[in-house]
């Protein structure tokens, strides 16, 4: 199944992408209502938290839905994608988890030594945005914003001290992310956080994807294109931790619990790695794609901060 979150007069609002087009679940539920003891669950997070049996209600409402609309007007409820305006698919994550250096040839390419244990540092929800938002580029404070393509890990059930091989058990689907860094911010201490966590520096989406539809996530093509050119083309494969080592590792040490997100690192391909003098960070205008197989794609534009 693909979640995806859309704003409607100012609110939040959970769809599903179908063959037909996008499921509105709220708007649905007022033209085909729910049988007798139905619970369908109406956010992202709800689906989340519900877990299998919700993912399940879901699917079986959509269905449903969908049904329902061969006699009648599905206009109110059955949406074309293009014209939404999306949100970030996962909205209020309790923890936004990062994983530094985690491919063998982007830790290459920048000269950093191969990782012992999972580099760890965190973002917060002010970087969220959504597919087709416009990022702020902080012109004031910086000039050099790179374009991280990332796999994202969606937790969907409570998680503390799981095994490697129960990792994945826990995790409810995956997602695009572009971990956008102002790599002086981040370089300016041995914290990474600034760098990491201006606003709109982690768009998510367009889908949230179950993990039933992604299978190994540790074999998934990564692509980055910057106006039209492929700038990162790499595959999971060469994450030096992989998925389940990642949720099993941070759950020694905290609990991981549904909603959290953990963003699993990048390849080679960024601006960081390139020589010193032929780097060209973002500017304003910069369009941005983010593709990982099975997860479609994140696209979004580079506006320069209006201050």
């Amino acid at each position: 199944m693909k979640l995806l979150t859309f704003i409607e007069n100012g609110q939040q609002k959970l769809g599903v992408k179908t063959e037909q087009g996008i499921v509105h679940i709220a708007a649905a539920l007022q033209a085909v209502p729910a049988g007798a003891g139905q619970s369908v669950p109406q956010t992202v997070h709800e689906v989340i938290d519900g877990g299998a049996q919700a993912v399940a209600a879901l699917q079986a409402y959509v269905d449903q839905a969908l049904a329902g609309a061969a006699g009648r007007t599905a206009a109110a409820y059955l949406l074309a994608e293009s014209d939404l305006t999306l949100g970030p698919c996962v909205t209020h994550p309790n923890k936004i988890i990062c994983v530094g250096l985690n491919y063998r040839k982007h830790a290459e390419e920048t000269n950093a030594p191969i990782p012992k244990f999972p580099i760890l540092f965190n973002k917060f929800n002010n970087t969220l945005t959504g597919h087709g938002a416009d990022v702020p580029l902080p012109v004031k404070v910086t000039d050099q914003v790179d374009y991280e393509a990332e796999l994202v890990i969606v937790i969907g059930k409570e998680a503390k001290y799981v095994s490697k091989e129960q990792a994945l058990d826990h995790v409810f689907g995956y997602c695009n992310v572009n971990d956008l860094s102002a790599r002086d911010l981040q370089m300016r201490t041995h914290q990474w956080l600034l760098g990491k966590s201006c606003d709109g520096f982690s768009p998510l989406g367009p889908y949230l994807v179950t993990a039933d539809e992604v299978g190994n996530p540790n074999d998934l093509a990564v692509r980055c294109i910057v106006n039209g050119e492929v700038r990162q083309n790499s595959n999971t494969s060469d994450m030096i931790f992989y998925c389940d080592e990642i949720v099993s590792y941070i759950s020694q040490h905290m609990t991981l619990v549904p909603g959290d997100i953990i963003l699993t690192g990048t390849p080679e391909g960024v601006v960081l790695g390139l020589p010193e003098d032929k780097r060209v960070y973002l500017k304003d205008g910069d369009v941005v794609t983010i593709e990982i197989e099975k997860l479609g794609s994140l696209t979004n534009k580079m506006v320069a901060e209006q201050v």
